[in-house]
């Protein structure tokens, strides 16, 4: 990995900084996220961890303002809400309006109705000791929806979760339709793994497709006035794009995202497809590799030959 050498010579230039570059070669798990993460807790010698994806870059007051909630012992984890930062292609725009307009506003309509049992895994801060307690990055290395279970399970211990008021940036190098769409099918089988009956009804919250097909029933039904058939998208689809063109706008501070306000609609009806899609399979693409999603939302590795591998008990 040519990162290798850069970190190599970070530490050579300020010798002064107790750094040191560690490599986690050996697999813990299939989930290689924590595979990684457990062999780094095993390094860190504090009593505080900040875990976060590859592609997140936190502003400089990140470390200060996400590690304050921990003062009271009642907080568990504090979690920060992402944003999508560099969305280059037309299909990352795509993406861009699911995280930077729809997925925050969801989490806080969750917030509102019961406290957090989940964590946002981009950038988080978390005792050792509650790490301890809820059993470790060991018991998540095995799932998909590592973050998600790592927080319901300190939450289940009795331990607050919190979000913190910095926001962090993922920037990602340009991806092409079929990236995207496997990863944001990634997202919707991981999420109907964690939450079925919830995942379930989020189709009902689609404010495109259910104006539409209430429009096509009004064209085919007889007698309906064509004057009032194209009512409910002129009344539903305008709100539907000043709230996705708000929401992004507080998340992403810029205006960059209003000349591709027409890609609303068009991810609406994306979501459809990709909300039967997370019912009609169980397998995931997750870099370069194949899952197998189990039913307690396990990660089974499948084979380039489209098998299994093969279960050896010692």
């Amino acid at each position: 990995d040519p990162v290798c050498e850069i970190v190599r010579e970070l530490i050579e230039e300020f010798p002064g900084v107790k750094a040191r570059l560690i490599i986690c070669s050996e697999p813990l798990g299939p989930n290689a996220k924590i595979s990684t993460l457990i062999h780094l807790e095993r390094a860190a010698s504090h009593d505080f961890l900040a875990v976060s994806d590859a592609d997140v870059c936190t502003p400089k007051d990140f470390l200060a303002n996400a590690i304050q909630p921990l003062a009271d012992s009642g907080v568990g984890l504090v979690n920060s809400f992402y944003r999508f930062a560099n969305p280059a292609t037309l299909p990352m725009h795509w993406e861009a309006i699911a995280v930077n307009a729809d997925f925050w506003s969801q989490v806080l309509q969750s917030q509102a109705l019961k406290p957090l049992n989940f964590a946002l895994g981009a950038a988080m801060v978390i005792r050792r000791e509650t790490l301890k307690q809820s059993g470790g990055f060991e018991t998540v290395v095995h799932v998909l929806a590592d973050d998600y279970q790592l927080g319901n399970q300190i939450a289940r211990a009795g331990k607050r979760i919190v979000l913190s008021p910095v926001t962090v940036d993922c920037r990602e190098a340009a991806k092409d339709f079929r990236q995207i769409w496997n990863h944001q099918l990634r997202w919707a089988r991981t999420i109907r793994v964690c939450k079925p009956v919830a995942y379930f009804f989020t189709v009902l919250g689609n404010a495109t497709l259910w104006p539409l097909l209430w429009t096509l029933y009004l064209a085919i039904t007889t007698g309906a006035d064509p004057k009032l058939m194209f009512l409910p998208l002129l009344v539903f689809w305008p709100i539907r794009m000043f709230s996705a063109l708000n929401l992004q706008e507080k998340m992403a501070e810029t205006l960059l995202h209003y000349r591709f306000f027409w890609l609303i609609p068009v991810k609406d009806l994306l979501g459809v497809a990709l909300w039967l899609a997370a019912f009609l399979g169980n397998r995931v693409q997750w870099k370069d590799q194949t899952f197998r999603v189990g039913k307690n939302g396990e990660l089974i590795p499948v084979n380039p030959s489209g098998t299994e591998p093969t279960k050896v008990q010692c």
